[in-house]
């Protein structure tokens, strides 16, 4: 079996300045925007966890399948690119829904969302290949 670890919470929000500024006064350091993401994402770590705020369009930008809404992703690392497919076809096979069907992301991973049997979006991360990075989509401002 691929090994798989916790490493990631995206939360889907409504209001990026509020989620942000909330997050601060918990006492996360979220840091200031990325410069090709301005009003879409913002990154933050506690501990051995990225905590990930992502508006709807962006959601939308690297789920396929995301219902719409605010909500939340957890974001599990396997070691290999191939071990996403895999992972990704034992789950649909054994019924679950596929919200993203595995693909080379944007950001230089593969990637892939499977729903739990309580409709939690899991989302499934290869490492980073930075060779294998592509522009990002065009996003509302």
């Amino acid at each position: 079996m691929t090994a798989i670890r916790l490493n990631q919470v995206n939360l889907v929000v409504r209001d990026m300045q509020a989620s942000a500024a909330f997050y601060r006064l918990l006492g996360i350091d979220v840091p200031d925007p990325m410069p090709q993401w301005p009003d879409h994402h913002r990154n933050a770590t506690s501990g051995d966890v990225s905590l990930d705020l992502d508006t709807e369009p962006f959601a939308a930008a690297w789920d396929a399948g995301w219902p719409g809404g605010a909500g939340v992703v957890l974001g599990f690392a396997v070691e290999t690119r191939e071990a996403v497919d895999e992972l990704f076809a034992r789950l649909t096979a054994a019924g679950h829904r596929g919200q993203q069907l595995p693909y080379d992301a944007f950001w230089g991973a593969r990637y892939a969302v499977v729903e739990d049997p309580n409709g939690i979006a899991v989302g499934i991360m290869s490492p980073v290949d930075r060779s294998r990075s592509t522009p990002p989509p065009d996003l509302p401002a």
